[in-house]
């Protein structure tokens, strides 16, 4: 799957969220994002994120 065809599944998906719960997800991509200037890439954080917190993760989405 291309780049932009990941960014437009995501952005059906995220249709279904609430305008609080966007706004909270781009402050915390955003502040991934700013670590990635000092630390570990954001693709390696982000996956790490959803590893280890995938069933909490999970357990939050219901």
């Amino acid at each position: 799957m291309s780049k932009e065809e990941i960014k437009y599944e995501i952005s059906k998906v995220l249709d279904h969220f609430s305008a609080k719960a966007l706004a909270e997800l781009l402050a915390f991509l955003k502040e991934l994002d700013s670590k990635h200037q000092s630390g570990p890439s954001t693709d390696s954080l982000l996956s790490r994120i959803l590893t280890e917190d995938k069933e909490l993760l999970a357990k939050l989405a219901q």
